[in-house]
């Protein structure tokens, strides 16, 4: 257990050069700050271990509306040690019971909706809403609501009349200076489906916030640790400008102190401007963490402490974040969170919800067929001289439209290989479907079988169809997404080659390893490996050196542009190119 002194240190705003540290308490433990003893103690063993700029106070949270004199007597203490205070709202009925929102179609909900909005604006300029804000709800209320629509346009248009009029005209009725940001959760592919619209819903508010809680990967959501960058650039792409900044809590700290950390660097390698922590009470209680096999008692503020002025002292120096644009229309469904599995292979990420004109290669997932011109946008593309590279799930949901470019098909039928011929063999036997081409029309340019050296049957990875003055490519998706980590090394870096004609820097390696690129001659390189792996970085300019610019060591050629470096387990490395 920390030895922690009673009294209260002061605590300046702007402790970082190029973001902010900000903490979002919840309403339970904003109204624990009516005792002053409590709150000094609490405060100590926060401020002692890490620097914060800003604190949200949350005024209701699972039918809690924290009284007015609490949240006044809160908002002076924080003043008073320098930070900046704003507000927060989580409008759940009961968080442990699935999540339990309001049902916005009940009159009686829509009326607490709208006193808790204006209740907030009374007391704070600005106000966030924590990711809770739509609706799971499907009461008989719900029900005679929809009518014949499907949940998913019934939601989506609840939930923007009232996040308009329930939330955000009524705060500003009340205080017209109130800024009132929405905070968007980490389950982009699937927002709609609950009621978030991300092509509207970001015009309502005044801002928005991003959710980068990837967590354990293992556990409930699934998602993959590359998301905490990968969610921060698609959101700033939706609305420049606009993003806030990421939001972490301590979800898969019993995989040890590492695992939350990796999650705040990776959400800062993205640029954000701000740093949320999630919460107030992760933060201030003891936490025993497992590091290295060896348990550690601690703070989850503690890990943050000793991580965020380490990743200071670079992120200034890069530039703005670049990488293989890829199409996601709004409110789209298909490959779902598939950007992610890919950056975790060393693919950079960079989210669009409009088609890319001005790049060499485009990516388009299953997503790409709730646009219906995408086959125009693509023969474009293609007349232009540039590539698109399409899933075999986009083939196999519109294979009628892309017979245009080429008379290709995604089949019913299922291949197990695990022999990539001259690209290697992977430790997995791998499912994966089998795509269908004409010879000659199209060319097998990576092949799998099993075997497929020696064998009698292969099976498309990688086809490529000749159209005007470019190529499509059919990149063949394995049926468990987990596994693109079990593709050889010698498949993955033919990929990156392909795909990475707009980037300056490509890597060559094993999986589970992400390039992270700027457009100042600057990268990073991480692996969320277990043991220490050996990747080569490849510059497609002339380059002599690179500076690392974290311990300013320079690494020299190996061959032409050519850089080896070994990055140990969980670490990042921080590169210049000169």
């Amino acid at each position: 257990m920390l030895l922690l002194s009673l009294l209260t240190p002061l605590v300046v705003a702007g402790n970082y050069k190029s973001y902010k540290v900000s903490i979002y308490t919840r309403a339970q433990e904003v109204n624990k700050m009516s005792n002053s003893q409590w709150l000094d103690f609490t405060w100590n063993v926060i401020s002692q271990q890490v620097k914060v700029d800003k604190i949200y106070l949350e005024t209701y949270r699972d039918c809690l509306l924290v009284p007015a004199a609490t949240i006044e007597k809160a908002k002076k203490f924080f003043l008073a040690r320098g930070l900046e205070v704003a507000g927060g709202i989580t409008f759940t009925i009961n968080e442990s019971n699935h999540f339990e929102t309001f049902s916005y179609s009940n009159q009686d909900h829509r009326k607490r909706v709208r006193e808790i909005s204006e209740f907030t604006a009374k007391h704070f300029n600005e106000f966030l809403l924590d990711d809770f804000f739509f609706t799971n709800s499907k009461t008989d209320v719900e029900i005679k609501a929809k009518g014949s629509q499907s949940w998913t346009d019934y939601r989506t248009h609840l939930m923007m009349e009232a996040g308009r009029d329930l939330v955000v005209n009524a705060a500003k009725k009340v205080n017209p200076r109130v800024k009132v940001i929405i905070k968007y959760p980490n389950w982009y592919d699937h927002f709609q489906g609950l009621g978030f619209d991300l092509k509207n819903g970001p015009k309502i508010f005044d801002g928005i916030w991003t959710g980068t809680e990837t967590r354990n990967p293992s556990n409930a959501q699934h998602l993959q640790n590359y998301l905490s960058y990968n969610i921060i650039r698609y959101f700033e792409n939706l609305s420049p400008g606009h993003n806030g900044g990421g939001w972490v809590d301590s979800g898969g700290f019993e995989m040890g102190a590492y695992r939350y950390a990796e999650q705040l660097w990776l959400t800062l390698f993205a640029k954000a401007s701000d740093l949320m922590l999630f919460d107030y009470r992760q933060l201030s209680d003891p936490t025993l963490l497992y590091d290295g096999g060896r348990a550690c008692s601690t703070t989850i503020a503690g890990v943050a402490g000793s991580t965020l002025p380490e990743i200071d002292k670079f992120v200034y120096l890069l530039g703005n974040p670049i990488g293989i644009k890829s199409y996601k229309p709004f409110n789209s469904l298909g490959d779902d969170f598939l950007q992610n599995y890919l950056g975790m292979i060393g693919l950079p990420m960079d989210m669009y919800p409009e088609f890319p004109t001005d790049k060499k290669v485009v990516l388009l997932t299953e997503q790409a067929k709730y646009d219906p011109d995408i086959v125009p946008k693509i023969e474009a593309q293609l007349k232009r001289g540039g590539d698109v590279v399409i899933t075999s799930s986009l083939l196999k949901a519109i294979p009628d439209k892309l017979a245009d470019v080429a008379e290709v098909r995604c089949s019913d039928l299922k291949a197990i290989v695990n022999d990539f011929g001259i690209n290697g063999k992977s430790n997995k036997d791998i499912l994966i479907p089998q795509v269908r081409y004409q010879t000659n029309d199209c060319w097998d340019i990576a092949s799998a079988g099993r075997p497929l050296t020696g064998g009698v049957s292969g099976f498309p990875m990688l086809l490529r169809a000749a159209y005007s003055k470019g190529n499509m490519y059919v990149m063949t998706i394995p049926d468990d997404m987990g596994n693109l980590y079990d593709l050889p090394e010698g498949y993955l870096n033919f990929l990156r080659k392909i795909m990475s004609k707009d980037l300056n820097i490509r890597i060559e390696g094993p999986s589970k390893v992400s390039l992270f690129i700027y457009d100042n001659n600057t990268f990073i390189v991480e692996s969320f490996n277990d043991t220490s792996v050996n990747i080569k970085a490849i510059t497609t300019n002339e380059s002599h050196r690179l500076i690392n610019l974290v311990n300013h060591s320079i690494v020299y050629p190996t061959a032409e542009n050519t850089y080896g470096l070994v990055i140990k387990p969980h670490i990042y490395q921080v590169f210049k190119v000169e």
